[in-house]
C-alpha cells in the first residue's frame, strides 16, 4: 500500500435536520475545524481501471491526532502497521522484517492524510467541489494542486458529518475504495499512542 494513497478517518455528531442542510464541502470543514482526534475500523479495496479487482482486500483499525499524528494497523489479510509520530513515518511490513522510515512532511504533502489528519488550509493543497448525493452520502471531490501528488482525486463521502467513504483515483486509473465504521471523534488518546520503535532483528530503511 502506498503512503501517499494511506488514508484513513473519522466524525463528528450533528442532528440530522442540520446534516441535510450541510453540504459535504461545510462537513468537511467542520470535520477538520472540530474533529482533533478519532478512531475506528476500516475496509479497503482497489479495483482497475476495467473494474477488475487488484489484490486481496484489506481491513483494520485506525487512530489519529491532529496535527499529523496516526496509527493505520491493516490486520487482515496481512499484517502492515502505518504509524505517523507527527515528525517521522514508519511503515512496517512484519513479513518482510523491514520498516521504512521517512519524513512526514515528504510522505504526506498534498494527500489524503493531509485532509484528514493534517490542520493547514485545504484550498492551500486541493481544489474542493461538491458532488452529486449518491449512495446515501454527500460527496466533495478534493483534487490536489500539485502534480506529483500521487493521485488525480480522492472523492469523500459523508453522513451525520462524518467520512463514511473515500473513493481514491491514481495516476493508472485505478480507484481504491476506503469505508470507514464504528468511529468514534474525540476519544481519549494515550501518551505514546504514536510513538513506534523498530523490533529487533528488524531492518531499518531510510528514505529521503
Amino acid at each position: 500500500m502506498k503512503i501517499k494513497t494511506l488514508l484513513a478517518s473519522m466524525l463528528l455528531a450533528a442532528s440530522p435536520a442540520l446534516t441535510m442542510a450541510a453540504s459535504a464541502s461545510e462537513q468537511l470543514r467542520s470535520f477538520v475545524q472540530d474533529v482533533h482526534a478519532a478512531k475506528g475500523e476500516f475496509s479497503q479495496r482497489t479495483v482497475d481501471s476495467n473494474g477488475q479487482s487488484k489484490g486481496a482486500p484489506q481491513s483494520g483499525q485506525f487512530v489519529f491526532q491532529r496535527p499529523g499524528q496516526f496509527k493505520w494497523h491493516v490486520q487482515r489479510p496481512y499484517e502492515q502497521l502505518i504509524v505517523s509520530d507527527g515528525k517521522l513515518l514508519y511503515q512496517y511490513d512484519p513479513d518482510l522484517a523491514q520498516v521504512t522510515e521517512r519524513g512526514v512532511d515528504q510522505s504526506i504533502g498534498a494527500s489524503p492524510a493531509a485532509i484528514l489528519f493534517g490542520t493547514g488550509n485545504l484550498e492551500e493543497s486541493f481544489r474542493l467541489v461538491d458532488q452529486e448525493a449518491r449512495d446515501g452520502l454527500e460527496w466533495i471531490r478534493a483534487t490536489p494542486l500539485q502534480s506529483d501528488a500521487g493521485f488525480a482525486y480522492v472523492d469523500i463521502g459523508f453522513k451525520g458529518r462524518e467520512p463514511r467513504r473515500l473513493e481514491l483515483q491514481d495516476s493508472f486509473g485505478q480507484t481504491t475504495f476506503i469505508d470507514f465504521t464504528g468511529l468514534e471523534p474525540n476519544p481519549r488518546i494515550t501518551l505514546g499512542s504514536f510513538n513506534f520503535k523498530a523490533p529487533a532483528g528488524v531492518d531499518v530503511v531510510s528514505m529521503p
